[in-house]
């Protein structure tokens, strides 16, 4: 049901690696990866499940409202980060030199999807 969409999330992203619906306790829903993908996606989700439960918890302590996206980008990668709901988020991974802005938009159209999944 969902390897459709995390599968067309990354085919569609120049650079896109892997992609995968979590829940906020670092149980993976259903994951995607290209053949030969050099990161684990399953493993970049619980890691930073942790990271995201401290950014939602700051956003609240400071009253900014709640935390929607965020993007951690290192040398090797960068992952793009959604939430769907209340309790899971999306993740894109992607190479170094991948399409941002396109990352960001394809993950904005695949979240509502998703979450009516989720129901």
């Amino acid at each position: 049901m969902f390897k459709d969409a995390l599968r067309e999330l990354v085919e569609k992203v120049d650079g896109g690696l892997a992609s995968l619906l979590m829940d906020s306790s670092g149980i993976a829903l259903e994951s995607y990866a290209k053949e030969g993908a050099p990161f684990d996606i399953d493993t970049i989700g619980v890691e930073f499940s942790v990271v995201i439960g401290a950014i939602k918890r700051a956003s609240e302590m400071l009253e900014a409202g709640e935390a929607r996206e965020m993007a951690v980008a290192t040398e090797k990668m960068i992952t793009l980060i959604r939430m769907v709901g209340d309790s899971y988020f999306l993740a894109l991974t992607m190479a170094p030199d991948g399409n941002f802005g396109k990352g960001r938009y394809m993950m904005r159209l695949s979240a509502p999807k998703l979450a009516t999944e989720l129901l």
